[in-house]
């Protein structure tokens, strides 16, 4: 029941290990050496309750619009995207007023008359609760 194993195999399969090995502690080494400051808690999606009739996608793309995307992040009390660096409430107040934008697909009607958002300093998940009104809407 003894496995045959010819000593060119052997070998190939010590250099294989000592490859994979050495490419691990590699990597290790230069992620523990690296002097690159971490850039910030990145955001990580975005929530949306409480809608009924405007579509999420609708919501996200202008909750995006105000600066919550992929490739932002959030430093301290700052919010970093591609373009500037503002304030995180004042970035908060603008997505809150971006969200009242949003409108039915296909109509330029805006039912949604609330919107609260609040944002996960810790994770970077954006939640936004909006509030759809069609008492108020005003069709054309």
């Amino acid at each position: 029941m003894l496995i045959q194993v010819r000593r060119d195999t052997l070998l190939i399969l010590l250099v294989a290990y000592i490859l994979i090995v050495s490419g691990r502690l590699m990597t290790y080494i230069s992620y523990a050496s690296s002097t690159a400051e971490p850039e910030g808690v990145p955001i990580s999606g975005i929530i949306v309750k409480g809608n009924d009739i405007v579509p999420i996608e609708s919501i996200r793309a202008n909750i995006a619009a105000a600066g919550f995307r992929q490739g932002s992040y959030i430093k301290d009390d700052m919010l970093v995207t591609s373009k500037r660096t503002i304030p995180l409430d004042e970035a908060i107040s603008n997505a809150e007023k971006f969200a009242k934008l949003s409108t039915i697909p296909g109509t330029s009607l805006t039912p949604i008359v609330a919107a609260d958002v609040k944002v996960d300093k810790k994770t970077g998940i954006v939640t936004v609760n909006v509030i759809e009104d069609f008492s108020v809407v005003e069709v054309k």
